[in-house]
Order: C-alpha cells, then structure tokens, then sequence
C-alpha cells in the first residue's frame, strides 16, 4: 500500500506536517513498515480539499484531527 501526503504550502498550512507524523507513529505502531510505503509530494492540485492524501492513487481529505479514524479506517480495514 502506498501512502502520499501533500506537503505543498496550502496543506501545509492546514497540517500535513502532523498528518504525516500521525501517520509513521500510526504504521510503526502497527507494525506495518514492510507493508505500507509513506511519501510526500508537493501540491496535488486540490488545494481546497487539503490536507490530500492518496492511498494507492485515490484522494482522501485528511486533517490532524482525523488522521487516527482515516487510518484505522483507510489502512488497518485494508490490511488486516
């Protein structure tokens, strides 16, 4: 599975900088390093929607606050 954060200015702002620091916590935690590939990217062209992110080329809206339900049900639902 491979997970891409936007790291642009626009989600920046809104918080990808934590959303990505949620996310290796949460892969980590889970033990799921050799399964899940984690990456930034600069602006999606979604700006409006941000923070983006894909799961295997489909976007989601992310924030901080949602990260641990986004990957409790975006990541963990999907591989295990």
């Amino acid at each position: 599975m491979k997970i891409v954060v936007c790291i642009g200015s626009s989600c920046h702002i809104k918080g990808s900088r934590q959303v990505v620091e949620q996310l290796q916590s949460l892969i980590e935690a889970n033990d799921l390093n050799d399964k899940v590939e984690l990456s930034g990217t600069f602006c999606m062209s979604n700006c409006q929607k941000g923070v983006c992110v894909t799961i295997d080329d489909v976007l989601f809206s992310v924030t901080p606050d949602s990260c641990e339900d986004f990957f409790n049900t975006e990541v963990l639902a999907k591989l295990k």
